[in-house]
């Protein structure tokens, strides 16, 4: 079984810059879908990005499309997120999922995810 767990997260002002990373240990794999997701306070989480593993192929929600990066290393088994300009709207906990490489279900779907880290909070203060 694969396990995620994230790191990176913390406090930062408004405009400033962080980058999350998501480590998976267990069992190597070369395909499927890895996606950072987040959860604000009072509202449901939520697709943030995504990228397949095998070709690198990325996906961006709105929110965050020209501001955050997603990229891995396959050979660390590691994903990152860099998030720049961030905005207070940003706050939330943000989590790492591992996705099945074939699927009918969109990248951005919560269901399509089966495996999920623990979290990290960021904080963007004004």
């Amino acid at each position: 079984q694969v396990t995620l767990v994230e790191s990176g997260g913390g406090s930062v002002q408004a405009g400033g810059s962080l980058r999350l990373s998501c480590a998976a240990s267990g069992p190597s794999f070369s395909s499927g879908l890895m996606g950072w997701f987040r959860q604000a306070p009072g509202k449901e989480i939520g697709f943030v990005a995504g990228i397949l593993w095998a070709s690198g192929t990325t996906y961006y929600a709105n929110s965050v499309q020209g501001r955050f990066t997603i990229s891995r290393d396959r050979v660390n088994n590691t994903v990152y997120l860099q998030m720049n300009s961030l905005k207070t709207e940003d706050t939330a906990i943000y989590y790492c999922a591992k996705a099945p490489g074939v699927s009918s279900i969109s990248h951005d779907a919560r269901s399509r995810y089966d495996i999920w880290g623990q979290g990290t909070q960021v904080t963007v203060s004004s």
